[in-house]
């Protein structure tokens, strides 16, 4: 993170958590405030885990209902911004499962997963395109694009949702594994196993 960023990220912390303040002092207009700066962010993780926008619409804007009526009882005990998160996810998680049991999309796996004695996913065998290539960072054009973003919705649900957290949220591994509650070093392994998916995916369907 360039010294510009980190300045950035200093100066949203410290107005986010005085509209947090205001907002327990009575004034509801600070929680207007809140909704203007995050919601782009938390939009990009719900429409990536889900692959719909309006959908995506749909669960943030009931993420900051849910946030409205529990900000009074927010202790800090980790980042607003955290704690959007894990409202966003959760509420992805549910949408997107309820999208499968009604049989919308085609949400299945890129391939079936089992778990070694660590508990982590073993990923199959799989033939994968050259390794200069980088399909799943450098989108080059809308069709490459449309793809990597319908492969993401196919990953196992774990993987899919550090893919979105890593690539298109640009969130730090500890700050993943915050969210997802495990170690740094299962962050890098299910990035690792999701972008090999994703690159075979790629090959499969002719994007290289």
């Amino acid at each position: 993170m360039s010294i510009a960023e980190n300045k950035e990220k200093m100066e949203l912390i410290e107005e986010t958590q005085k509209l947090i303040e205001e907002f327990k002092a009575g004034r509801d207009e600070a929680f207007d405030r809140l909704v203007i700066l995050y919601s782009p962010r938390l939009f990009r993780t719900a429409c990536g885990l889900l692959g719909s926008r309006q959908d995506a619409e749909e669960v943030v804007q009931d993420a900051f209902v849910r946030a409205y009526r529990a900000l009074n009882q927010f202790r800090g005990d980790s980042s607003f911004e955290t704690w959007m998160h894990r409202i966003v996810i959760n509420l992805s998680r549910n949408r997107f499962h309820w999208n499968r049991r009604r049989g919308d999309g085609v949400n299945t796996s890129l391939s079936e997963f089992t778990q070694d004695e660590n508990g982590l996913e073993q990923m199959p065998d799989l033939a994968l395109p050259d390794e200069r290539q980088r399909p799943d960072f450098a989108l080059e054009n809308t069709e490459t694009e449309n793809g990597v973003k319908y492969g993401i919705s196919r990953l196992p649900e774990t993987l899919r949702e550090t893919m979105v957290l890593r690539h298109l949220d640009d969130l730090p591994y500890d700050e993943i594994a915050r969210l997802q509650g495990c170690k740094v070093g299962t962050i890098k392994s299910r990035l690792a196993r999701g972008r090999e998916l994703l690159k075979g995916y790629l090959q499969n369907i002719g994007l290289k």
